[in-house]
């Protein structure tokens, strides 16, 4: 299966909550479609398809007037925050046109993130974003990265999330080594089409990042990589000295990734790092831990951003009989194409049921629950 192809029926993450403040414009692509989004005055974000109805101007580049409309910056056409065509300069006393609206796309505002369904809208029956609730949460210290422009499939950043055998090499001395990519893998499936990674070992020498961020040389550890929807997934880590998980001595981390797509060839990523509040650095005991694991992660990113276009550029050059050669590793991997295959062939069925039943049906689809 090829790594270039776009779900639109689903939920894909716009942005934090603070990248929306009321007297903004903001020009997206996302599953390749234009829009313009911002808050409104009564502090909803609204999104639209971004072209003006008159000429194809892009929104974006027009301005959010006082009165909470949007001006095009070309020919002055006003929109209201419900999309409808409001003002036409040129033609003030004349009446509008009822086809001088934009499309409008829906938009969902949880736990400090931004969500919108690129899709068919009658299809999202009782679809909803997964849950972060740790990004919003007093327990929790959390930081979020800047948005990261991916020039690669959204897929192969799921993909490369979910298997942890690429710690080495790519990631040897910082967040890896060979023993860390021989630790047994459980591929977990839930009926909800989510895909889960899950690792734990006992008496475990830690790799550089984690000695500096928890203190502890060897722990046992439980680690887990989950494809909640085609936009996110989450990391959980917890560790401590051995016998002591569960523990006061146990520390750890959840971390979301957010792949959002652009087109066939292009995405956005954005990071999500957590720590439990209270938690200070083993290195730095005067910063919090997400500060310090922070400040470290840029580096792991970087090494995968590289890995993931290097990947994409291998794409542009026919087969010409080659084949991937999958080994038992890639379980998880090869999961999440079917579940992508499936709902692609969804979206293509007139008759479509939505994308919740595409995904419970591709997660029977020859998958077994626990693999």
């Amino acid at each position: 299966m090829r790594a270039d192809s776009v779900i639109l029926n689903t939920w894909y993450v716009a942005g934090f909550s603070g990248e929306f403040p009321k007297d903004k414009l903001q020009g997206q692509t996302i599953a390749e479609k234009p829009l313009v989004m911002w808050r409104t005055m009564a502090g909803q974000v609204v999104a639209f398809d971004g072209r003006c109805a008159h000429k194809r101007m892009p929104l974006k580049d027009g301005k959010l007037l006082a009165d909470g409309t949007v001006e095009c910056a070309y020919h002055g056409f006003c929109y209201a925050d419900t999309g409808e065509c409001v003002r036409i300069p040129s033609q003030l006393e004349g009446a509008i046109p009822a086809r001088a609206r934009l499309k409008s796309y829906p938009v969902i505002e949880q736990d400090g993130l931004v969500w919108l369904w690129p899709g068919h809208a009658d299809r999202i029956g009782t679809a909803r974003p997964p849950r972060s609730p740790e990004i919003s949460s007093s327990e929790w210290e959390s930081i979020g990265s800047q948005p990261i422009p991916v020039r690669a499939n959204y897929r192969l950043l799921i993909e490369n999330l979910l298997d942890v055998t690429h710690f080495y090499p790519l990631h040897d001395g910082n967040v890896g080594d060979v023993s860390h990519s021989r630790i047994p893998i459980e591929v977990v499936l839930d009926g909800d089409g989510s895909v889960k990674t899950v690792r734990q070992a006992q008496f475990y020498r830690q790799p550089p990042f984690f000695r500096q961020w928890f203190g502890y040389e060897v722990v046992d550890r439980h680690h887990t990589h989950c494809m909640m929807s085609p936009a996110m997934t989450r990391v959980e880590m917890r560790a401590a000295p051995p016998g002591q998980l569960g523990t006061g001595a146990e520390r750890g981390f959840v971390l979301y990734h957010t792949h959002t797509p652009i087109d066939r060839t292009r995405h956005i990523w954005r990071w999500y790092m957590n720590g439990r509040t209270g938690h200070h650095s083993a290195t730095d005991p005067s910063k919090p831990l997400v500060v310090t694991m922070t400040e470290n992660f840029d580096e792991v990113v970087a090494q995968d951003l590289w890995a993931l276009e290097k990947q994409q550029e291998m794409y542009d050059f026919p087969d010409d009989g080659y084949k991937e050669v999958h080994v038992r590793a890639d379980r998880a991997m090869l999961a999440v194409r079917k579940i992508f295959a499936a709902m692609i062939a969804e979206e293509h069925s007139p008759t479509g049921a939505g994308p919740v039943n595409a995904r419970v049906r591709a997660s029977r689809a020859g998958i077994s629950p626990a693999l």
